[in-house]
């Protein structure tokens, strides 16, 4: 698949750069991408949440209740999840959520994620270019000259550019991240993608099925 590179201005450069029909016009499995989506989204969670146990409630131990003779329940001490104050019953603990996916599953999902945005025309690329200090506004400008501005979008570039990335840091729904860093959520939850020129044949030769066989 060709695609047109454009310049920052909007203005199609006239170059052509090749989508690898192996990693941009395969048959998606959604199924893939659910897995590496949800192993993602479970991988942030930092599993910190905690109740008392019991054992960690202050509260006298006494018997509130003699055994047997009151008419009602049985009762231990005021610890017990049944008082207001008390222990939560199976309450949450502490805990790891994260879970292994095999490498050639989770390429899968990569190559799906970035089919369906060939298939849905949501790929721009950009000619290389520089910042020579962090700007909002001029990061802004290429947003509008590429008619992105207000959408959510993944810049990708081959490697770090702190001045870029500075200068998305606070433009709302725009995210610029690394070609090492690329990942099936952050290119599904996108409704643009721009890679910046050199990024594609990075992708190529990652994602490529004779590289990843």
């Amino acid at each position: 698949m060709e695609i047109s590179v454009y310049k920052i201005d909007g203005q199609d450069s006239g170059k052509k750069v090749i989508l690898d029909d192996t990693v941009f016009g395969i048959e998606p499995n959604n199924h893939a991408i659910y897995l590496d989506v949800k192993q993602y989204l479970a991988n942030q969670r930092q599993g910190t949440h905690k109740t008392k146990e019991r054992w960690e409630v202050a509260h006298s131990t006494r018997k509130i209740v003699r055994q047997k003779g009151s008419g009602g329940a049985r009762h231990g001490s005021l610890k017990a999840g049944t008082f207001v104050g008390g222990a939560r019953i199976f309450g949450p603990q502490p805990r790891d959520y994260r879970f292994k996916l095999n490498k050639k599953l989770k390429q899968l999902a990569r190559r799906s994620a970035l089919t369906y945005k060939a298939k849905e025309q949501a790929i721009t690329i950009l000619e290389p270019f520089n910042m020579d200090a962090p700007k909002t506004k001029d990061f802004l400008a290429i947003c509008r000259n590429l008619k992105v501005e207000g959408k959510k979008i993944l810049m990708v570039l081959p490697d770090n550019n702190n001045n870029i990335y500075l200068s998305s840091r606070n433009v709302e729904r725009a995210k610029v991240i690394t070609v090492n860093d690329l990942n099936t959520y952050d290119i599904v939850n996108a409704q643009n993608l721009i890679f910046i020129e050199g990024v594609e044949a990075m992708i190529n030769k990652q994602l490529g099925t004779t590289q990843s066989a």
